[in-house]
């Protein structure tokens, strides 16, 4: 099979850029990845562009791709519009790699961008809405959030001000493990506050103000246990990955820095009880990674992993085997998955404080193990890694969430 390398990355700082557009946004990732790679943009082959919410938002529906490849100096090649919910950069990252392996090209870009902070707080809210089955709402709500019945939260504990319904979601997944494990609302406000103590060494973050546990848990109410500083924001950025064939290294200013990809998974789910979680989407995604990169858990150094609360980084630890099901909790309380620990957990901060522009948000977590993986990231670099694992998960679809990504990564 054909080795893929990611040549370059590039990544705007993710936060609220009232005076940009999208395209200003997406074409500065593009410009990035491509000096990173030490190539220019004739030597793109192919470019594969997601966004989740330029539609909803900016009214541009049909053909994002194509304008936004143009916009970024890349025209007269295959370009192709990608949309899979917060997945949707990831899902560009994976269309890319079988480009590559297909020999249908050796340079790629995949690139990923949303410009989400608009006047119109209803419509910004709204384009959540989707992230579902459409057609099947009140049975959506009433599947997902029967997963946390029996804990009720305390009085006053819930937000009075908007927010996405993605969060009485998340908050069902909290008081779900908090049933089953015995899970506590200090486990998940360490996993917040460990993101927000990264962040401090991030520059392209969104927020920088470390954070203790107690200050995450006197913070704001969103929706019980969930605080405010537990819960990913509304962001504008995005970011981009060169991705290249042994051959297309050869043509790169750069290739001495490249990294490897092991292996690329994208996978739906499929129904089964909440209690079986060897067959929920993210565990049977990140076994297949291991498979096709011939290896396990136990030889990930790292890992970022979607965040969108403090929950999901629970839940996704234990989806790829970093810790065993329902010991993500004490585990995240021990520090295990704090810089210095035994193994680092979103070093870029996660989507809790770097940010999420959703469909930036999956090649905001590449340019990370990328950094990582070059000995480039700085104050928060994670010693000696060599193999790093992505995971990414969009909208929700049964129990669990619609599309999982996992990619695997290692030091060249």
């Amino acid at each position: 099979m054909t080795q893929v390398y990611v040549a370059g990355v590039g990544m705007t700082p993710f936060g609220r850029h009232l005076d940009k557009s999208i395209h200003d946004l997406s074409g500065a990732a593009a410009a990035l990845a491509l000096q990173d790679a030490g190539a220019e943009g004739a030597a793109v082959e192919a470019v594969y562009f997601a966004s989740a919410t330029n539609g909803a938002l900016q009214g541009q529906h049909s053909i994002p791709g194509p304008i936004a490849a143009r916009r970024a100096g890349l025209s007269g090649v295959p370009v192709f519009s990608v949309e899979n919910a917060c997945a949707s950069g990831s899902s560009a990252f994976n269309l890319a790699v079988q480009a590559i392996k297909a020999g249908e090209a050796d340079v790629v870009l995949a690139l990923g961008a949303e410009k989400m902070n608009i006047a119109d707080k209803a419509r910004m809210f709204a384009v959540f809405d989707s992230g579902w089955d459409v057609e099947t709402v009140e049975a959506n709500k009433a599947t997902l959030l029967a997963l946390g019945a029996g804990i009720e939260p305390p009085p006053g504990t819930t937000s009075d001000k908007p927010y996405s319904v993605f969060m009485d979601v998340y908050a069902a997944f909290c008081r779900q493990h908090m049933r089953r494990y015995g899970t506590t609302q200090r486990q998940i406000a360490a996993v917040a506050a460990k993101n927000h103590q990264h962040s401090v060494h991030n520059p392209l973050a969104q927020f920088r103000d470390a954070l203790s546990i107690e200050q995450v848990m006197a913070a704001p109410p969103i929706t019980w246990p969930l605080t405010l500083p537990m819960c990913s924001p509304i962001s504008d950025g995005a970011a981009a990955a060169v991705l290249c064939s042994p051959a297309g290294l050869r043509r790169m200013g750069n290739a001495g820095r490249a990294v490897k990809v092991l292996s690329s998974v994208i996978l739906t789910g499929i129904e089964h009880a909440p209690e079986d979680r060897e067959q929920g989407i993210g565990y049977r995604a990140a076994m297949r990674a291991y498979d096709r990169a011939g290896l396990g858990p136990g030889a990930i150094d790292l890992a970022e992993v979607h965040d969108a609360t403090a929950m999901g980084e629970l839940l996704n630890v234990e989806a790829l085997g970093l810790v065993p099901f329902g010991l993500a909790g004490p585990a995240a309380e021990r520090g295990d998955f704090t810089l210095g620990g035994r193994i680092p957990v979103n070093p870029s901060g996660g989507l809790e404080s770097k940010g999420h522009p959703i469909a930036a948000t999956g090649l905001g977590q590449i340019h990370e193990l990328v950094t990582q993986l070059r000995g480039e990231a700085g104050a928060r670099q994670v010693e000696g890694a060599r193999i790093a694992a992505q995971e990414n998960g969009g909208g929700l679809l049964g129990i669990e969430e619609a599309v999982v990504a996992v990619n695997l990564f290692a030091r060249n």
